[in-house]
């Protein structure tokens, strides 16, 4: 049986790292560029690595936030799309999952 409080503990600490690590890309990102080309360029393809982090951590970001309504709402662990139970087993592995396993895309 899930611990409600507990899962709201573990993605609010999740969810509080993800945004200390989108301040940190950003403060990369925002760092001055080298002068040298070849550095420039090497930075420019770190740069497209930390967007794209990024870009992932705001989607994780989001997908926490929801699934934290879900809790205050009393909806936590059941489908969005049909409305069946999702298993414990894939609660723990993908806590922010609003699909049960018949319907994950």
């Amino acid at each position: 049986m899930i611990d409600l409080a507990q899962r709201k503990r573990d993605l609010e600490a999740r969810r509080a790292a993800l945004v200390a690590r989108l301040r940190a890309i950003e403060g990369e990102l925002e760092a001055g560029e080298s002068r040298d080309w070849e550095d420039m360029a090497t930075e420019h393809e770190g740069d497209e690595v930390l967007e794209g982090m990024g870009a992932a951590g705001a989607r994780e970001i989001r997908m926490i936030d929801a699934a934290l309504r879900r809790i205050e709402a009393g909806e936590y662990g059941l489908c969005t799309r049909c409305g069946a139970e999702i298993g414990e087993t894939r609660l723990n592995l993908l806590p922010f999952t609003p699909f049960c396993r018949s319907c994950a895309p």
